[in-house]
């Protein structure tokens, strides 16, 4: 036992469910593998009604009462089980969308073959996310299997739309407030550390992405006839650029810093305490330095401060050779993190004002955003789902205080007013939005452990309660 493990006391009730758990491993591995062979690509509405009908079938077969429910894309799969009068009540996110699968020439085997090598299963949408939500699911039946009843009440709100941006979730959560009250929501997504640590994510930074497109004339021209004649939409770009942030790092975009609530001493204390090397990113990287602004640590970084990115620079030619031209377009494509309490209209509405001050004739394209979430740290539920991680994984889990990527998690603390948590259950290499996506079959088993143990847990909370489902 590592440093970071722990041994934890598992009660029989659990107990008996992971000897259910452990003498099932080949049947669930299997009905892993069929799910998987369905597609449900939403960028392409390739078989979404399909999964989403699987699923709904699986959470019937549960005792629960299951549907789809249509959104002005894709459907949403929502189940319910209240029959625990009295206890608390737990919603547990996931989706059942994937990326694209190309190019396909680059998978050893066919995406939608599901292959087993070395431990691993291979197929797209496996870490992101089919395994990880149907460990959930079978954690619940492995519960019913085992005692025929949960210990707590049990909502599934499985998405269509994730990989996409989740355009459609915010409404859906508006519409149907009601139908998802809960105490408490969990939402098994994303990898988990290099050395086998778990992760809990108390929030999730937001985003907004935007572009900026400069025309001049109406072709490109030739820059010995026309250089110093026809303006440049390339040099008009960098020099925009150069207005929004500056060499030291800083945003100099007019309020873009005005909202942000900084962290609380706790968090900060945590975050620091974390195993987050920076030589180390630099050396995996390969880099001679951080970004700017120098001197700010790591954990830092990717948790408390909001980021403008350049994302892509188009325009012009860029082919083998030269090309003496003055070219008439170009295009930035950029994204910005944001932090607790940033949100996009505002961001985007500052960043817009900036462009049109310093360069009015260019044209501002916002494009999508996403709030920024967070948890309190001293949330009630916090030690319940750390306690629930150490029984299914066997280890102690490193728990961030933000993650530095984006969910739609805004939609449970910010419009349910719920406490949200982040449990990934893949392994960090697991390959997600590109070929050869994988999970260990380890992990994929420890996370069935685990969803176990969350329900365990959670059915133990006894403190105050939001209003009762149904």
């Amino acid at each position: 036992m590592n440093a970071t493990e722990k041994q934890v006391k598992i009660t029989a009730e659990l107990s008996s469910i992971y000897k259910h758990i452990a003498a099932n491993e080949d049947q669930f591995i299997n009905r892993l593998l069929d799910y998987l062979r369905h597609p449900s690509i939403s960028a392409q509405n390739i078989g979404i009604r399909e999964v989403g009908e699987i699923l709904v079938e699986m959470l019937n077969r549960l005792g629960f009462d299951a549907q789809t429910i249509p959104t002005s894309g894709h459907p949403m799969v929502f189940g319910r089980w209240n029959h625990a009068p009295g206890a608390p009540t737990i919603l547990l996110y996931g989706h059942y969308d994937v990326q694209p699968p190309e190019p396909l020439e680059a998978w050893i085997t066919p995406p939608f073959e599901p292959t087993i090598r070395d431990g691993r299963i291979y197929a797209r949408g496996v870490g992101d996310n089919k395994a990880q939500h149907f460990a959930q699911l079978l954690a619940v039946e492995s519960y019913l299997a085992v005692h025929g009843r949960l210990p707590c009440n049990v909502l599934f709100l499985l998405e269509g739309e994730e990989e996409i941006g989740s355009p459609n979730i915010e409404e859906f959560v508006r519409a149907h407030r009601d139908l998802l009250q809960a105490d408490v929501v969990v939402t098994a997504d994303g990898a988990m550390d290099p050395s086998g640590s778990p992760y809990i994510f108390h929030g999730v930074r937001g985003i907004v992405s935007f572009e900026l497109r400069a025309h001049t004339a109406n072709s490109d021209v030739h820059s010995g006839g026309f250089g110093g004649v026809a303006p440049n939409p390339i040099w008009k770009l960098v020099h925009l650029l150069a207005t929004i942030k500056n060499a030291a790092g800083e945003i100099t975009v007019e309020g873009f810093y005005d909202d942000i609530v900084p962290p609380g001493d706790l968090e900060v204390a945590t975050a620091r305490a974390l195993p987050l090397d920076a030589a180390e990113v630099m050396k995996k990287l390969d880099l001679a330095e951080l970004d700017t602004p120098s001197g700010r640590p790591l954990a830092d970084r990717i948790m408390f401060h909001p980021t403008l990115t350049i994302n892509g620079f188009h325009g012009g030619y860029g082919g083998r050779g030269s090309k003496s031209i003055v070219p008439n377009e170009a295009i930035v494509k950029c994204d910005a993190r944001l932090v607790e309490k940033q949100t996009p209209d505002d961001v985007l509405a500052k960043l817009e004002a900036h462009v049109r001050r310093h360069a009015p004739d260019i044209e501002f394209v916002p494009v999508e955003g996403m709030l920024p979430s967070k948890t309190p740290f001293d949330s009630p539920f916090a030690k319940l789902i750390q306690s629930a991680v150490r029984l299914g994984q066997g280890r102690e889990p490193l728990v961030y205080p933000v993650a530095g990527g984006s969910l739609p998690e805004y939609v449970f603390t910010k419009i349910l007013n719920t406490h949200s948590f982040v449990l990934p259950y893949a392994n960090h290499d697991q390959t997600n939005h590109a070929p050869n996506e994988n999970i260990e079959i380890d992990y994929y088993l420890r996370g069935i452990r685990t969803g176990a143990a969350l329900l365990h847990e959670i059915g133990r909370y006894a403190g105050p309660r939001k209003a009762p489902v149904g």
